[in-house]
């Protein structure tokens, strides 16, 4: 999720000081956020779902607007369909859709176990990264999968963010205090091992800006020939607990 607002992002700022509690520096880097994401990365989470064939009970860990709640209920797939955010409950959403009011860095009271989890542009707001899929293997049922999101640090756009500007991309300038927790393949490979998760496979949204230039994207210059893990500015991540 990029920063979305200048209100959202001066209260996140203000958050770095010791007038706010950590709850609300929380709330406040998740305002931030804007509670969305791009196109592009909602259609890897799509492709992603029609590539593994799945269906059943679904969690969108980390909702925010609902967005992508709305393509889940679209998709006819899946008859039950839960969020979980900071955020309050969006307006408009389906009354079948249940929705569980927490702060993600926490525990989730939830009373059922899902078939699929999915944490789409979620991990990089959050602090403790472990935790963070110990919960979510928690939350599947044996045999769930789990569909991830999240900026793609080995792209050339971050390659070149990290050289000249001391972080990766999407870790720099506006996107903190929202984005906080950068994790590369071999962490994400790693933390899916050490939590119980079956060895993960990543994709890419295959949309990817140019450093410097990033509404050029490189697929427009190449006319769709760069692709994959280097000019992407997201990848997927898919893994599933054993049944």
């Amino acid at each position: 999720m990029g920063v979305r607002g200048s209100d959202s992002f001066e209260r996140a700022h203000r958050g770095n000081g010791v007038d706010q509690t950590l709850d609300e520096r929380r709330l406040a880097a998740a305002e931030a956020s804007g509670g969305t994401s791009g196109s592009e990365i909602k259609d890897l989470v799509l492709r992603l779902i029609r590539q593994e064939r799945l269906a059943g009970s679904v969690l969108d860990f980390g909702a925010g607007r609902g967005e992508l709640i709305g393509k889940l209920l679209d998709l006819g797939t899946f008859p039950n369909v839960s969020g979980a955010d900071i955020l309050e409950r969006p307006v408009g959403l389906p009354e079948s859709v249940h929705w569980y009011h927490q702060d993600l860095n926490g525990e989730i009271a939830a009373d059922e176990r899902f078939d699929v989890v999915i944490c789409s542009e979620v991990i990089e707001h959050l602090e403790n990264p472990r935790a963070a899929f110990r919960l979510l293997y928690s939350l599947l049922k044996p045999g769930g999968t789990l569909i991830l999101t999240m900026p793609n640090q080995e792209c050339i756009r971050s390659y070149a963010a990290l050289l000249f500007g001391g972080h990766f991309v999407q870790f720099l300038g506006v996107n903190y205090p929202a984005h906080i927790t950068a994790l590369l393949r071999t962490d994400l490979t790693r933390i899916c091992t050490e939590t119980g998760f079956t060895p993960c496979g990543f994709a890419y949204t295959n949309v990817g800006g140019i450093p410097k230039l990033p509404r050029v994207k490189w697929q427009q210059v190449s006319f769709g020939l760069l692709r994959g893990r280097l000019f992407s500015d997201n990848l997927g991540l898919v893994a599933r607990k054993p049944g």
